[in-house]
Protein backbone atom coordinates (compact mmCIF):
# COMPACT_ATOMS: atom_id res chain seq x y z
CA UNK A 1 0.00 0.00 0.00
CA UNK A 2 1.42 3.67 -0.94
CA UNK A 3 2.34 5.88 1.69
CA UNK A 4 1.38 8.78 0.17
CA UNK A 5 -1.22 10.47 1.14
CA UNK A 6 -1.40 8.51 4.31
CA UNK A 7 -2.75 10.16 7.37
CA UNK A 8 0.14 11.05 10.15
CA UNK A 9 -0.90 9.49 13.39
CA UNK A 10 -2.54 11.79 15.69
CA UNK A 11 0.19 13.29 18.46
CA UNK A 12 -1.43 13.48 21.73
CA UNK A 13 -1.50 17.53 22.43
CA UNK A 14 0.56 18.52 25.33
CA UNK A 15 -1.62 19.43 28.53
CA UNK A 16 -1.43 23.31 28.83
CA UNK A 17 0.10 22.86 32.48
CA UNK A 18 3.46 20.77 30.89
CA UNK A 19 3.81 23.94 27.81
CA UNK A 20 4.30 26.70 31.04
CA UNK A 21 7.13 27.34 32.42
CA UNK A 22 7.59 26.76 36.22
CA UNK A 23 7.59 30.15 37.91
CA UNK A 24 11.20 31.70 38.36
CA UNK A 25 11.56 32.24 42.21
CA UNK A 26 12.30 35.50 43.00
CA UNK A 27 16.11 36.65 42.89
CA UNK A 28 15.63 38.89 46.27
CA UNK A 29 15.08 38.88 49.93
CA UNK A 30 12.53 41.70 51.87
CA UNK A 31 14.10 43.51 54.28
CA UNK A 32 12.22 41.24 56.88
CA UNK A 33 13.88 38.06 55.18
CA UNK A 34 16.80 39.62 55.06
CA UNK A 35 16.80 40.55 59.15
CA UNK A 36 16.30 36.97 59.75
CA UNK A 37 19.57 35.89 57.38
CA UNK A 38 21.51 38.35 59.26
CA UNK A 39 20.13 36.79 62.84
CA UNK A 40 20.35 33.09 61.68
CA UNK A 41 24.02 33.81 60.74
CA UNK A 42 24.88 34.71 63.84
CA UNK A 43 23.57 31.93 65.89
CA UNK A 44 25.33 29.16 63.55
CA UNK A 45 29.11 28.66 63.35
CA UNK A 46 31.84 29.61 64.86
CA UNK A 47 31.96 33.34 63.37
CA UNK A 48 28.32 34.79 63.71
CA UNK A 49 29.21 38.21 64.16
CA UNK A 50 32.04 38.16 61.09
CA UNK A 51 29.05 36.35 59.19
CA UNK A 52 26.28 38.72 59.97
CA UNK A 53 28.03 41.63 59.28
CA UNK A 54 28.81 40.11 56.36
CA UNK A 55 25.37 39.81 55.12
CA UNK A 56 25.05 43.64 56.27
CA UNK A 57 27.33 44.92 54.13
CA UNK A 58 26.52 42.88 51.10
CA UNK A 59 23.02 44.54 51.31
CA UNK A 60 22.86 48.04 52.54
CA UNK A 61 25.36 48.35 49.71
CA UNK A 62 24.79 46.10 46.92
CA UNK A 63 28.00 44.19 47.16
CA UNK A 64 29.08 41.39 44.69
CA UNK A 65 30.69 38.84 46.14
CA UNK A 66 33.83 39.15 44.92
CA UNK A 67 33.63 42.66 46.07
CA UNK A 68 32.80 41.61 49.60
CA UNK A 69 35.67 39.05 49.62
CA UNK A 70 38.22 41.68 48.49
CA UNK A 71 37.18 44.44 50.93
CA UNK A 72 39.97 45.92 52.99
CA UNK A 73 40.10 48.27 55.94
CA UNK A 74 42.15 49.99 53.99
CA UNK A 75 38.28 50.62 52.41
CA UNK A 76 36.71 51.40 54.97
CA UNK A 77 37.27 55.21 57.46
CA UNK A 78 35.25 54.28 60.79
CA UNK A 79 36.01 58.06 62.02
CA UNK A 80 34.35 59.42 59.31
CA UNK A 81 31.86 56.75 58.38
CA UNK A 82 32.54 56.00 54.55
CA UNK A 83 33.30 53.23 52.78
CA UNK A 84 34.88 53.16 49.80
CA UNK A 85 33.89 50.69 46.86
CA UNK A 86 35.24 49.35 44.58
CA UNK A 87 33.19 47.55 41.83
CA UNK A 88 34.13 44.56 39.85
CA UNK A 89 32.52 43.70 36.13
CA UNK A 90 34.33 47.24 35.27
CA UNK A 91 31.20 48.89 37.35
CA UNK A 92 31.68 52.44 39.15
CA UNK A 93 33.79 53.07 42.17
CA UNK A 94 31.73 55.22 44.48
CA UNK A 95 32.21 56.38 48.33
CA UNK A 96 28.98 55.18 50.50
CA UNK A 97 28.11 56.19 53.85
CA UNK A 98 28.06 53.97 56.57
CA UNK A 99 25.03 53.96 58.87
CA UNK A 100 24.77 53.16 62.92
CA UNK A 101 24.28 49.41 62.64
CA UNK A 102 27.47 49.02 60.16
CA UNK A 103 29.64 51.16 61.91
CA UNK A 104 28.82 49.24 65.67
CA UNK A 105 29.20 45.78 63.50
CA UNK A 106 33.17 47.05 62.18
CA UNK A 107 34.05 48.66 64.89
CA UNK A 108 33.21 45.21 66.76
CA UNK A 109 35.40 43.48 64.16
CA UNK A 110 38.50 45.86 64.19
CA UNK A 111 38.66 45.72 67.71
CA UNK A 112 38.33 41.26 68.14
CA UNK A 113 40.32 40.78 64.81
CA UNK A 114 40.87 43.88 62.52
CA UNK A 115 45.04 43.13 62.72
CA UNK A 116 44.54 41.77 59.01
CA UNK A 117 44.49 43.41 55.75
CA UNK A 118 41.14 42.04 54.63
CA UNK A 119 37.86 42.80 56.56
CA UNK A 120 35.95 39.10 55.93
CA UNK A 121 39.17 36.86 56.83
CA UNK A 122 39.08 32.73 57.51
CA UNK A 123 40.54 31.24 61.02
CA UNK A 124 43.76 30.57 58.83
CA UNK A 125 44.42 34.24 58.34
CA UNK A 126 43.65 34.51 54.71
CA UNK A 127 40.47 36.20 52.83
CA UNK A 128 37.53 34.76 52.39
CA UNK A 129 36.66 32.94 49.09
CA UNK A 130 33.76 33.18 47.05
CA UNK A 131 32.48 29.69 47.97
CA UNK A 132 33.20 30.28 51.75
CA UNK A 133 30.58 33.22 51.33
CA UNK A 134 27.74 30.89 49.14
CA UNK A 135 28.54 28.02 52.10
CA UNK A 136 27.63 30.39 54.91
CA UNK A 137 24.67 32.18 53.39
CA UNK A 138 23.17 28.61 52.33
CA UNK A 139 23.93 27.75 56.20
CA UNK A 140 22.27 30.64 57.21
CA UNK A 141 18.85 30.19 55.11
CA UNK A 142 18.44 26.74 56.04
CA UNK A 143 18.41 27.84 59.53
CA UNK A 144 16.04 30.34 58.84
CA UNK A 145 14.26 28.64 57.20
CA UNK A 146 13.43 30.33 54.45
CA UNK A 147 11.26 28.89 52.21
CA UNK A 148 13.53 29.19 48.90
CA UNK A 149 17.53 28.42 47.69
CA UNK A 150 19.17 31.65 48.67
CA UNK A 151 22.82 32.77 47.17
CA UNK A 152 24.94 35.67 48.24
CA UNK A 153 23.74 37.62 45.05
CA UNK A 154 20.34 37.85 46.34
CA UNK A 155 21.61 40.42 48.61
CA UNK A 156 22.21 43.20 46.21
CA UNK A 157 19.01 42.52 44.58
CA UNK A 158 17.42 43.17 47.82
CA UNK A 159 19.63 46.13 48.26
CA UNK A 160 18.39 47.59 44.56
CA UNK A 161 14.92 46.55 45.29
CA UNK A 162 14.57 47.78 48.37
CA UNK A 163 16.06 51.49 47.14
CA UNK A 164 13.45 50.99 44.53
CA UNK A 165 10.66 50.81 47.24
CA UNK A 166 11.32 53.21 49.11
CA UNK A 167 11.23 55.72 45.72
CA UNK A 168 14.68 56.61 45.37
CA UNK A 169 15.72 57.64 42.10
CA UNK A 170 17.03 55.37 38.86
CA UNK A 171 19.68 57.24 38.44
CA UNK A 172 21.00 57.67 41.70
CA UNK A 173 20.67 53.79 42.67
CA UNK A 174 22.70 53.40 39.30
CA UNK A 175 25.56 54.74 40.54
CA UNK A 176 24.73 53.28 44.18
CA UNK A 177 24.89 50.11 42.82
CA UNK A 178 27.56 50.87 40.09
CA UNK A 179 26.09 50.39 37.12
CA UNK A 180 27.40 51.52 33.68
CA UNK A 181 24.09 50.72 32.08
CA UNK A 182 21.01 52.01 33.71
CA UNK A 183 19.34 49.42 31.96
CA UNK A 184 20.92 47.05 34.94
CA UNK A 185 18.77 49.37 37.33
CA UNK A 186 15.91 49.71 35.49
CA UNK A 187 14.90 46.33 36.49
CA UNK A 188 14.38 47.62 39.90
CA UNK A 189 12.15 50.02 39.69
CA UNK A 190 9.97 48.26 37.24
CA UNK A 191 9.20 45.96 39.99
CA UNK A 192 8.57 48.78 42.23
CA UNK A 193 5.21 48.82 43.65
CA UNK A 194 5.10 52.49 44.07
CA UNK A 195 5.01 52.96 40.56
CA UNK A 196 0.80 51.79 41.04
CA UNK A 197 0.07 53.26 44.26
CA UNK A 198 -2.23 55.95 43.30
CA UNK A 199 -4.01 53.93 41.07
CA UNK A 200 -6.76 53.29 43.39
CA UNK A 201 -7.86 55.52 45.55
CA UNK A 202 -10.01 53.68 47.83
Amino acid sequence: MSKVGALKPKTRKRPNTKKRKVAKVRDYLTPQEVEKLMAAAARVGRYGHRDATLMLLCYRHGLRVSELVALRWGQIDLKAGLLHVNRQKNGITSVHPLRGPEMRALRRMKREDGAGVYVFMTERGGPMTTDNVRKLVQRAAQEAKLPFPVHPHMLRHSCGYKLANDGHDTRAIQHYLGHRNIQNTVRYTQLSPQRFKDFWKD
